[in-house]
């Protein structure tokens, strides 16, 4: 049994925290808020999905515990900078956005970094409480020389689809890039994923979008076997009832990732001097929505 730590209580923190504690490892699900941390252990964390709700109850600590075996990151990326990490735990990120990486690499050195991206369609209905809408895949390999067995296994364990690669910081932009067209759109039109290719014009600029930020991450050495378009339409299929995480967060009056995203992709694409503009218009009108 792996003592394994995830770190941030948010809607993809809680499925995997309840899973991973269901397939019988020690999880502890680490929320540096004590006042919510004290009301998630005594409530526990309900999962709801197609085949019944899984209620679980998972240590939860305002600190990683000693003897942590893997800490998964699951924050928010503008709380990235601020976590509190021992050096000696391997650390795998399955964060939104761009630029996380290279943070937690400053923290605990890059031989100790696991990275990539999840597809696993989670909406937060309330503290504690998620609907899993649409199963997904999670994607990740070692940034340097990180070994990854342990947290294959443990995703593998909880029944997860899983699948290592040599190339994270593909996985990473690649993701990024299917965001960057999907999640300003759904929090600016006030929609779910799916209603995205319902409006000819809507679905037109998803494509534009996306194709902005698949240039920039050529420009970074980059290049895709798929269609990154073909893809973010796909996954707007796959999720159509799920809530982005951007639009949650509006929806909520939170600060959303808008700038780990669309930002870091417009700070990418000036450094590259490639124009960038229908990127940029959303990443304002979204910092417009978080300034209301």
């Amino acid at each position: 049994m792996s003592k394994i730590a995830v770190i941030g209580p948010g809607a993809m923190g809680c499925l995997f925290a309840a899973r991973f504690a269901r397939a019988g490892h020690k999880t502890y699900l680490v929320d540096y808020r004590p006042q919510r941390a004290e009301a998630l252990s005594k409530s526990g964390i309900t999962v709801e999905d197609a085949d019944g709700s899984l209620t679980e109850r998972v240590s939860v600590s305002t600190q990683i515990p000693q003897g942590t075996d893997l800490a998964l990151v699951l924050t928010k990326s503008y709380s990235t900078p601020s976590l509190r990490l021992p050096a000696e735990v391997p650390v795998l990120t399955l964060q939104n956005g761009l630029g996380n990486v290279e943070t937690l690499c400053g923290m605990v050195g890059s031989a100790r970094v696991i990275a990539g991206a999840s597809s696993e369609a989670v909406t937060l209905i309330e503290s504690g409480r998620v609907r899993h809408t649409a199963p997904g895949r999670s994607v990740f390999g070692a940034w340097t020389s990180c070994p990854t067995e342990l947290a294959y296994k443990v995703f593998r364990d909880a029944g997860f689809e899983v699948m290592l690669t040599d190339t994270p910081g593909q996985v990473i932009w690649e993701k990024a890039a299917i965001n960057a067209g999907i999640n300003p759109l759904t929090a600016l039109l006030d929609v779910p994923n799916g209603r995205l290719l319902e409006t000819g014009d809507v679905r037109h600029l998803l494509r534009d979008l996306v194709l902005e930020a698949t240039k920039v991450a050529a420009t970074e050495g980059y290049r895709f076997q798929q269609s990154l378009v073909e893809a973010a339409e796909q996954l707007c299929r796959q999720t159509k009832d799920n809530i982005s995480s951007m639009l949650q967060d509006v929806r909520n009056r939170k600060k959303t990732e808008i700038r780990a995203i669309s930002g870091e992709i417009l700070k990418r694409a000036q450094a590259a001097s490639l124009p960038t503009p229908r990127t940029r218009v959303v990443y304002q009108l979204v910092r417009g929505l978080e300034n209301r």
